[in-house]
C-alpha cells in the first residue's frame, strides 16, 4: 500500500467500513461515538485522510472510504474477524474475543494471517 496507516488510522477506517455496512451512511459523529473518541479528534482525522485521498465527505457531512481506504479496510475487518473466530474456538467468549482480535489483528505478519485464515477455513469446511 502506498499510504502508510498507522494502527490507530486503520482503526478509522475499519469503523467506518463496519459503521456502513450498519447504518447505511457516517458521519463523524457515528465514529467518534463507535471509537470512543472526541467529534474533534474525528474531524481533525478526516482532514487529514481527506488529504490523503482516503475517505470523501459530501456536503451533509457524510464520509465515505475510497478505494483505497476501502481495501484497507476490508483487509483489517477480514483479519479482525477471523482471528476473534479463532479466539472463540479456542473457548474465548465472544466479547473477549472480538476486543483481543482488534489487538492481535494490526501486530501479525502477513505469513501468520494467512496461516490463520487457512486453518479456521479448513476447520469450518469440516
Amino acid at each position: 500500500m502506498s499510504t502508510l496507516i498507522h494502527e490507530a488510522g486503520e482503526n478509522y477506517l475499519e469503523s467506518i467500513l463496519m459503521l456502513t455496512k450498519q447504518k447505511g451512511r457516517v458521519r463523524s459523529i457515528d465514529i467518534a461515538n463507535h471509537l470512543g473518541v472526541s467529534k474533534p479528534t474525528v474531524s481533525y482525522t478526516m482532514k487529514q485522510f481527506r488529504e490523503k485521498e482516503l475517505v470523501q465527505v459530501d456536503p451533509e457531512g457524510y464520509i465515505t472510504l475510497t478505494p483505497k481506504a476501502m481495501a484497507i479496510a476490508e483487509r483489517m475487518l477480514e483479519r479482525h474477524n477471523t482471528v476473534a473466530r479463532l479466539l472463540m474456538l479456542l473457548g474465548v467468549r465472544e466479547a473477549t474475543a472480538f476486543e483481543d482480535s482488534c489487538k492481535i489483528e494490526h501486530d501479525i505478519s502477513e505469513e501468520t494471517f494467512e496461516c490463520m485464515k487457512r486453518f479456521y477455513q479448513e476447520y469450518k469446511d469440516k
